[in-house]
C-alpha cells in the first residue's frame, strides 16, 4: 500500500481557450474573486482586443470585486455564462481531462513546487499541439 502525505491542501487552477491556443495559471488555494481577477487581468496582458468569456456557475465569476473589474475595463471584456450542471459545453473542462489522464496520470509529487513545475511543463506540452487544442473544442461541440 501507497500512502503520500502533501504538505498543501489546494492546488487550484484556471484556464481560458482560444480556437488556436489556450492560457492557465495554478494557484495555491481555492479560486476566488482575487484569482478570478488575476486571471483576467493575465488574459489581457497576453490577448489583443475585445475578448468573449464564457464561464461556468463559480461563485467567484459573480462576486463583486470581479464584476467591477469586469467594468474597468470599458467594454474590453465580454461574459456570457454557460447553462448551469453543463460541463460537458465547457471546452477548458476537457483540457483538464486531458491533463490529468494523459499528463499527469501516476504522477506523485513531493512537494507543490514539484507539482507545479511538472503540471506547468505539460500544460505548455499540450499547449504546442494545435491539433490537439483543437480538440477540447470538438468535444465540447462548439466548433463553428
Amino acid at each position: 500500500m501507497l500512502q503520500y502525505h502533501f504538505t498543501w491542501k489546494v492546488v487550484s487552477a484556471a484556464a481560458g481557450i482560444t480556437w488556436w491556443n489556450f492560457y492557465f495559471r495554478l494557484y495555491r488555494r481555492t479560486i476566488r474573486g482575487a484569482e478570478v481577477i488575476d486571471f483576467l487581468g493575465h488574459l489581457l496582458r497576453h490577448l489583443p482586443g475585445r475578448l468573449v468569456i464564457v464561464w461556468d456557475g463559480l461563485p467567484a465569476h459573480r462576486g463583486y470585486p470581479v464584476k467591477e473589474f469586469i467594468a474597468a475595463q470599458r467594454g474590453r471584456l465580454a461574459v456570457e455564462q454557460l447553462p448551469a450542471y453543463a460541463p460537458e459545453l465547457n471546452p477548458v473542462e476537457y483540457i483538464w481531462g486531458y491533463w490529468k489522464h494523459h499528463e499527469l496520470p501516476n504522477f506523485c509529487p513531493g512537494d507543490f513546487a514539484q507539482l507545479s513545475h511538472h503540471a506547468r511543463r505539460a500544460l505548455r506540452r499540450m499547449r504546442r499541439r494545435p491539433p490537439l487544442v483543437r480538440s477540447f473544442w470538438h468535444q465540447a461541440d462548439l466548433s463553428l
